[in-house]
């Protein structure tokens, strides 16, 4: 079909060449308007020039090529004949295509031929020719666009002159590059105390001690060098699904499926404010890092933005269709990003409570969503895959897969370690530059638990982002701690450059 297409294309030029070339020496009466010889031959040359420069320096066969090397792109048409064919294929270039001998062009135009073409050549021919050759876009490492890219053909740009040719060339497919190493993280403390799932978890800005909120109606506070209880928080009167710590008051917030967002004032221990506004269970919150303002998540479809300290409800963020599991604040543009059982991550506009950005690439439920420290990306995490995105619009990065489960949680550190945990117990621990999945964990379930009651809720680094602390389903929190041992030669990345198989969704 092709060399159909590429066969009628060069006849219809020819006759057309022909044709006009024939016109410009007719006048209207029929008879022949001769022409001055040195005006036409000046002509001549700047029609060649402008229209026939960025091809003429093309070689009219690999053949000659190799034997000859380039010529002056004045006269390659003029002095060159096509070599006759003697039962071998020959391959022709005209602007940039490939024409094989089934074209039917078996030697090269006169160079009266050649002039006159170049005489009726429209100046579109450049841009046809330009269009053949597909444009290819090289492979760019995370923080390129989420398209499918081309492997085995990109095209490049040779400039002659100040004009350009398109050309293809091969081009190796895209690897994976080496992975950054890390150290494996081993558990090495397990503690109990909750009557009850625990579902969150949060570490205070000063290192000192974490809380975590269950099940069990309670929310307790942990001292995190020996891992002992300290105190329990009683109020809520379903499960607590979320809990954090402020960076700019000593108040604690939490969450929970009795529909209630509670200020705690850690001075008294008691509750100061309720924030009342959510018709349904409030799945997760998180705190602005530089303005008094908390955002919470629910299960009626919204988030809600709320003034600390009046308690009015600034903003009701509404556009998800289903429930909303998790929303992170920060900073930068967009400062909400929220994760939905709709399958869709919204960025927003805070002043404005609206939505600037909706990623719909995931096809199950958004159940968590993380921002790294020092880089303008977050992750998102689904049962289909993770995905890494970029701020500000929300530009695909990459996919991590392989943790072929329901994620519950994510985490991440300064240091590029990711950690996935998921509904079955396990945790995944990843690359956060090359998605490399360097270490995969299932811990034990508490003796006297049910092998059922593996699951992982929550997760969250210390200040220090030494340890790893985990809020399971077999009631217990888990602690833990890279190893000290472990070198490059003891644990060595067990990678190689793999293809990359990009995907969209």
């Amino acid at each position: 079909m092709v060399e159909e297409v590429q066969k009628h294309s060069v006849h219809t030029l020819v006759f057309r060449s022909l044709k006009r070339t024939h016109d410009m020496f007719v006048a209207d009466n029929g008879k022949p308007v001769p022409l001055d010889e040195e005006s036409h031959k000046r002509k001549m040359a700047i029609k060649l020039r402008n229209e026939y420069g960025p091809v003429l320096h093309m070689p009219t066969s690999k053949e000659n090529l190799k034997e000859k090397g380039p010529q002056n792109a004045t006269d390659s048409y003029v002095h060159k004949q096509y070599p006759a064919n003697q039962g071998q294929e020959v391959e022709y270039f005209v602007a940039g295509v490939a024409l094989t001998a089934d074209t039917k062009i078996q030697r090269m135009p006169s160079e009266s031929a050649a002039q006159s073409l170049a005489v009726a050549l429209p100046s579109q021919t450049k841009a046809d020719a330009n269009r053949t050759a597909p444009s290819g876009s090289e492979y760019r490492h995370p923080g390129a666009s989420d398209r499918p890219q081309p492997t085995a053909m990109n095209s490049i740009v040779m400039e002659t002159g100040n004009t350009k040719n398109s050309a293809l060339i091969a081009k190796k497919a895209p690897t994976m590059p080496k992975p950054q190493w890390h150290p494996p993280w081993k558990l090495y403390r397990v503690i109990s105390g909750h009557l009850g799932w625990v579902r969150c978890i949060a570490v205070e800005p000063g290192n000192q001690w974490f809380v975590t909120g269950s099940a069990d109606r309670t929310i307790k506070i942990w001292d995190l060098a020996s891992g002992k209880l300290k105190l329990s928080l009683t109020g809520h009167i379903s499960t607590v699904r979320g809990v954090i710590v402020s960076t700019r008051s000593p108040y604690l917030f939490s969450c929970g499926e009795d529909k209630q967002v509670k200020c705690w004032d850690l001075e008294y221990n008691k509750v100061i404010r309720h924030y009342h506004g959510h018709l349904s269970a409030v799945y997760g919150l998180d705190l602005h890092p530089t303005i008094d303002v908390l955002v919470t998540c629910s299960r009626d479809s919204t988030a809600r933005i709320w003034d600390v300290r009046t308690k009015a409800s600034v903003h009701t963020l509404s556009g998800h269709t289903n429930a909303v599991a998790t929303v992170r604040c920060q900073a930068a543009e967009p400062q909400i990003i929220t994760g939905s059982h709709d399958t869709t991550i919204r960025l927003w506009d805070l002043v404005a409570g609206k939505t600037r950005v909706t990623l719909t690439n995931h096809k199950k439920s958004v159940r968590a969503v993380v921002l790294h420290p020092r880089h303008y990306t977050f992750a998102s995490g689904s049962p289909d895959n993770i995905k890494q995105w970029k701020f500000p619009d929300g530009s695909f990065i990459q996919n991590l897969s392989g943790h072929n489960a329901i994620i519950n949680t994510l985490t991440v550190n300064s240091d590029g370690v990711l950690v996935s945990g998921a509904d079955n117990g396990t945790m995944h621990l990843w690359d956060w530059r090359t998605g490399y999945n360097f270490q995969r964990v299932h811990a034990a379930v508490q003796p006297g638990s049910l092998d059922s009651e593996s699951g992982i809720f929550a997760c969250a680094f210390d200040q220090s982002e030494s340890r790893l602390l985990t809020a399971e389903a077999d009631k217990t929190i888990k602690v833990y701690r890279e190893d000290d041992t472990a070198t490059e030669e003891t644990h060595p990345v067990s990678w190689k450059p793999e293809i990359i198989k990009r995907k969209r969704f």
